[in-house]
């Protein structure tokens, strides 16, 4: 179960980025949408490991990859994010609800992908 480690990682982290590029943005919808977006993923993330806990055990090997960036490439990094979230899938648990709560991650990347580019 290292892959689901290295995914909840990797979205704890996502937080972290979106907080930061958050707090440097000068365009009041970026600072919106990336809000809207570390509120939501970590309703997401608890949702994740307390079910993958309560079918496989207690999550151990958490790996958060990446450094914080602070260049301003925010739709460039949810675009990666995004990349690696379907790269990832299929290492992790194939059982429906996990799946399904994975589904419900893209659909908020992909949200905040479409607010970043379209609303100014």
């Amino acid at each position: 179960m290292e892959q689901f480690g290295l995914f909840i990682g990797t979205l704890m982290q996502s937080r972290n980025q979106a907080h930061i590029y958050h707090l440097q943005t000068k365009s009041f919808a970026e600072h919106k949408a990336l809000q809207d977006y570390y509120e939501a993923i970590v309703d997401h993330i608890d949702t994740l490991v307390e079910t993958f806990q309560g079918r496989y055990g207690i999550l151990y090997g958490y790996q958060m990859g990446g450094t914080i960036k602070e260049d301003g490439s925010t739709i460039v990094y949810f675009q990666a994010l995004c990349k690696f979230v379907e790269g990832i899938r299929s290492a992790l648990p194939q059982d429906s609800y996990l799946q399904n709560n994975v589904d419900e991650v893209v659909a908020l990347i992909e949200s905040t992908k479409y607010k970043l580019v379209n609303l100014k």
